[in-house]
């Protein structure tokens, strides 16, 4: 499927939450959303992202929605992420088909150069417990992608990661909350 651009419609999501809820995409016009396509639930660079977020939660507007989908069975999803006692929406795409419909891509070449390049992060995230639990190539490959979505329902922007340890700044993403971007 082709990638999200500046304008289009933010995708249709209903996923399963990890709060037992059921996380609906179209339920939040007049809401800026950031929604964030992860990779599996004890994805080490995963893991240490949603920890930076956590360390920054206060910084974001109140009024901003954020997402996380994961490729992962939402029972599992939700013993790993109870660690993290997240401030935000989990969600989990157990068919893959979200990540699919929004041009999330897979390159083993992408996973390895971000690997490479993060052994730092990788470390910490070890020394934390955030051991990938996979060694799926399937699972190992899904590139992330983050997308900013206005109060009408209209992507501001999505960054489609250029290997599995790049992101969105959160700079970025907090200015976005707050109506400075």
């Amino acid at each position: 499927m082709p990638q999200l651009s500046t304008g289009d419609n933010a995708p249709a999501l209903i996923l399963p939450a990890i709060d037992g809820s059921t996380f609906d995409m179209s339920n939040l016009k007049g809401k800026k959303v950031i929604l964030t396509f992860f990779r599996f639930s004890t994805c080490p660079l995963c893991n240490m992202r949603i920890r930076k977020i956590k360390q920054r939660w206060s910084e974001f507007s109140s009024d901003v929605v954020m997402v996380g989908v994961f490729d992962a069975g939402i029972d599992e999803l939700g013993k790993r992420m109870k660690k993290h006692d997240v401030p935000f929406t989990i969600v989990a795409d157990e068919s893959y088909a979200a990540f699919e419909a929004n041009g999330v891509s897979k390159s083993f070449g992408k996973f390895m150069w971000g690997a490479a390049k993060s052994p730092f992060t990788l470390l910490q995230a070890t020394l934390r417990g955030y051991v990938p639990l996979t060694m799926s190539i399937a699972k190992l490959s899904t590139i992330p992608v983050d997308i900013l979505i206005d109060e009408h329902g209209r992507v501001v922007d999505a960054h489609y990661c250029k290997d599995t340890a790049d992101h969105m700044p959160l700079d970025k993403m907090i200015a976005f909350s707050n109506g400075t971007l």
